[in-house]
């Protein structure tokens, strides 16, 4: 697996943290094909921002298909069968305090992207524009979404 981040992680802007880092150690991961960080400081300006613990994480991991799928032609170069797709997870998980006074509850973000088999191959440059763009779109929005998700206002 080439997924390999470096810490610190430079974070994108958000209402009320300046200049923000995260310095992470590698975990181990809940499944073989996985990779998780956990955060263990911060940088910038983040005021009352916890990193991780036991019972208040702070993780982020990476999961790959367990067995990478490959298209089946027959010798016309016909698929064969329904569509398959390789399925990549990234899940986020934080400690948020849900009301005053008591402990952290799990806060998550699920990103899972599915690419059809065979255009790994085929249309790979697309695959990347895609990538490309859509995390571009998600730093881009990052201000937005976490205003949206505080105040619940589009």
């Amino acid at each position: 697996m080439t997924i390999s981040v470096t810490s610190p992680i430079t974070g994108s802007a958000q209402t009320g943290l300046t200049s923000p880092t995260y310095t992470h150690v590698s975990m181990a991961a809940p499944s073989q094909n996985g990779k998780q960080i956990g955060v263990t400081a911060l940088g910038g300006t983040q005021t009352n921002v916890r990193v991780a613990s036991a019972s208040d994480p702070f993780w982020i991991n990476f999961v790959s298909p367990t067995q990478l799928k490959g298209s089946k032609l027959d010798s016309d170069g016909n698929l064969v069968g329904s569509l398959q797709y390789n399925v990549f997870r990234l899940i986020g998980t934080k400690g948020v305090i849900a009301v005053s006074g008591a402990g952290a509850v799990p806060m998550r973000a699920k990103l899972e992207i599915s690419v059809p088999v065979g255009a790994d191959v085929n249309d790979a440059v697309n695959v990347r524009a895609f990538l490309s763009c859509f995390i571009g779109w998600l730093n881009q929005q990052s201000t937005g979404l976490g205003d949206t998700v505080v105040t619940g206002l589009a």
